[in-house]
């Protein structure tokens, strides 16, 4: 597969992880899946190389595997090769966001992945956190995410974010606008006359009620009549 081919496929999948609440940056995101796939999608769905481990299933894997070859590093023996079982998704997306819970549900051990400040600084937290054994993670991930400019997908995933925040704040506003509990002062007069008459109980309500309760006021419909 093309680099371009897989950065249309994967590129947007890893922004929305990651707009979604995803720990990674998704230019260290980008790195990761092209160095554990060599770009290429395969048809068991896993991008980051997550092996089976404790196998508890989780709401994005279901327990479904694949054994297949793979190089570690030791200690003693250098580099060799293994045969290992790894998760199998039903989508790439799946693959990534049983990732995030991975970290999450691990913090003593990816704390500093999670905390991580800019995408070399959380290549390098991969690395020493020991999510590959490769004593060079850290510096391919940075030459991968230099080589194809993968720190635009942060900027992306970065506006994404700052509008959705934009957002809330005014779909805060305007909650608060409507479950006003405590009568503004433009109402607070008329209000004030229907709980000393015992017209009005409970003086909560919205806009929408205190509104309704000064025109009705204005317009005569509580005054007492001799």
């Amino acid at each position: 597969m093309q680099p371009s081919e897989f950065l249309t496929i994967v590129a947007p999948v890893v922004v929305s992880v990651r707009v979604d609440g995803g720990v990674l940056f998704p230019s260290v995101s980008l790195a990761q899946t092209i160095l554990e796939t060599g770009w290429t999608i395969p048809s068991w769905n896993n991008l980051v190389g997550y092996k089976v481990g404790s196998g508890r299933m989780t709401e994005y894997w279901h327990g479904r595997s694949v054994n297949k070859a793979t190089r570690e590093v030791t200690d003693d023996l250098g580099e060799i090769d293994v045969q290992a079982n790894f998760r199998a998704y039903d989508s790439i997306e799946d693959s990534l966001k049983d990732q995030v819970l991975l970290f999450l549900g691990n913090r003593a051990r990816y704390g500093r992945v999670i905390e991580a400040a800019t995408p070399r600084e959380q290549a390098e937290a991969l690395q020493a956190s020991g999510y590959a054994t490769d004593p060079a993670y850290a510096a391919k991930l940075t030459s991968i995410i230099r080589s194809y400019n993968l720190e635009r997908y942060d900027k992306e995933a970065e506006k994404i974010m700052e509008a959705l925040e934009e957002l809330r704040k005014q779909v805060a506003e305007l909650q608060a606008l409507v479950l006003e509990t405590e009568p503004p002062a433009w109402a607070q007069a008329t209000v004030t006359k229907l709980v000393e008459r015992k017209l009005l109980s409970d003086p909560r309500g919205d806009r929408s009620f205190f509104r309704t309760l000064v025109v009705l006021d204005r317009a005569g419909a509580f005054d007492r009549k001799e």
